[in-house]
């Protein structure tokens, strides 16, 4: 078994050109960090902590083995014309927060919430805020704080 980090990223589909942006910039602090990852898509954001728990799931039929020692969840909110954008960008947030609790695992939190598109893309591209790369970065600083306590495997 390999000694490198193995981390899933869960992409949301809507606003794809915003998420690949942000997929871009984990990439690379994934890259640096000489870790394995994994991309999947969802089609949205509210199906990225639903992913992110399957791959929790599968991990117990595998006897417990290890398949990932953290996550990034990468996606966009754009606010429209009702309600749904709250509805998205608070439940998808708070479902993530309980998997982290509830299962003691490194997430890091990508999905951006954002008034209108050039909010997105100033967040989105490597060149500026880079939240996929703090996304990234995020998951492997907690991944350390996990190991600093001692919770094992990874």
């Amino acid at each position: 078994m390999s000694d490198k980090i193995h981390v899933l990223i869960v992409e949301a589909d809507f606003y794809r050109d915003i998420s690949d942006a942000l997929l871009e910039g984990a990439k690379e602090v994934l890259d640096n960090a000489d870790a394995v990852y994994e991309v999947i898509r969802v089609p949205g954001c509210l199906e990225i902590p639903a992913a992110i728990r399957f791959a929790i799931k599968s991990m117990e039929f595998m006897g417990g083995r290890r398949r990932y020692d953290a996550y990034v969840a990468l996606g966009c909110v754009v606010r429209g014309e009702t309600s749904h954008y709250d509805t998205v960008s608070e439940e998808s947030a708070r479902a993530l927060m309980d998997i982290a609790t509830n299962y003691c695992i490194a997430i890091g939190n990508g999905i951006i919430t954002c008034e209108d598109m050039d909010q997105a893309w100033a967040r989105a591209l490597k060149d500026k805020k880079n939240k996929g790369g703090g996304a990234a970065q995020a998951a492997l600083d907690m991944l350390d704080l996990k190991e600093h306590f001692g919770l094992f495997p990874r």
